[in-house]
């Protein structure tokens, strides 16, 4: 199937690659995404709550504590069957080719599967797919040859405990009923599309004054996250309508034209920036605001019957 966006944003394509490798259905925690909003500069950086994780899979992520060489912390999580999340440069990681591989300095979160300190060779799940790096990039994530004196790599690091067992198929899909409404509670009480959009005109022309990169980085934090966050949410519907639960066809369609309309207008932005021409853009974004309604309106009436699936 085609998608709209691809890829979402480092953490959340991480944990849909491991529950997709650990035989799991991502789409059951993907509830969450309904309490997206905006937060003056840019859409929250969708990502699921460790909680989530925990009641619908068992699976448990604690944060690892920094005190010796990262590369050490790792090998010995790695050696007792966890999988270790760091927070790592992507100049260093090859499955940036083209984008910031050895030409730009990032943060992004990679989840570490294989390590092998001697040989200088890392499996890693990042974006779309597990990947290897090994030699120079293995010496330059890690930072093995800094200077004597040089500051220490510390990055915010987590640990995974997997659980003994497989979740109970229909207790999942129970859990994730319960999870939506749980979350269905917690939306933004405005809409978060008419916030933006009431801002859009005139944070564009600042960004039409700086050199033409930033444009992407301001892209990426308001129309992506915005639109991946709801193509995300429409396959959670999706899912929880092939397990059972009925009369989700018009929430569905909603959540996939905010999604559809972010990707247009995020065209939109950069013919508008090029022309320094913005007061379309606010007009542009409104099917997305009025699907946002449409959304929780049709939530709303039905989640009352959410938590059991319909015969």
């Amino acid at each position: 199937m085609t998608r709209d966006w691809p890829e979402t944003n480092c953490y959340l394509d991480i944990w849909i690659e491991v529950l997709h490798a650990m035989g799991l259905p991502p789409e059951a925690c993907l509830a969450f995404a309904i309490t997206q909003d905006f937060e003056g500069d840019q859409f929250t950086f969708f990502k699921v709550p460790l909680e989530d994780l925990e009641s619908l899979y068992g699976i448990r992520v604690t944060e690892l504590a920094i005190y010796d060489r990262v590369e050490r912390h790792v090998a010995e999580q790695i050696g007792r069957g966890r999988l270790v999340l760091v927070e790592m440069d992507s100049f260093h990681l090859p499955d940036t080719q083209g984008t910031t591989y050895r030409r730009e300095h990032g943060k992004t979160t990679v989840a570490i599967n294989r390590l092998d300190v001697e040989g200088r060779v890392m499996d890693y799940f990042h974006n779309l797919g597990l990947h290897r790096l090994e030699g120079d990039d293995f010496a330059g994530i890690f930072r093995l040859d800094a200077p004597e004196g040089a500051a220490p790599f510390l990055p915010y690091t987590e640990f995974v405990k997997f659980p003994e067992r497989r979740p109970d198929a229909k207790r999942l899909v129970a859990g994730a009923q319960d999870l939506l409404r749980h979350h269905l509670a917690r939306r933004p009480k405005a809409n978060p599309v008419r916030a933006f959009a009431e801002v859009i005109p005139a944070q564009v022309a600042a960004i039409s004054e700086r050199p033409f990169g930033f444009f992407h980085l301001y892209a990426f934090n308001t129309l992506r996250q915005l639109g991946a966050n709801f193509e995300l949410f429409s396959s959670h519907l999706e899912w929880l309508s092939d397990h059972g639960r009925r009369g989700l066809e018009k929430e569905i369609s909603n959540a996939k034209a905010i999604s559809a309309t972010c990707k247009t207008v995020q065209f939109q932005l950069a013919r508008a920036v090029m022309r320094r021409s913005f007061d379309k853009l606010a007009p542009a974004l409104a099917p997305a605001a009025e699907a946002w309604d449409a959304l929780m309106e049709g939530l709303e009436s039905t989640c009352g019957r959410t938590g059991s699936a319909a015969a």
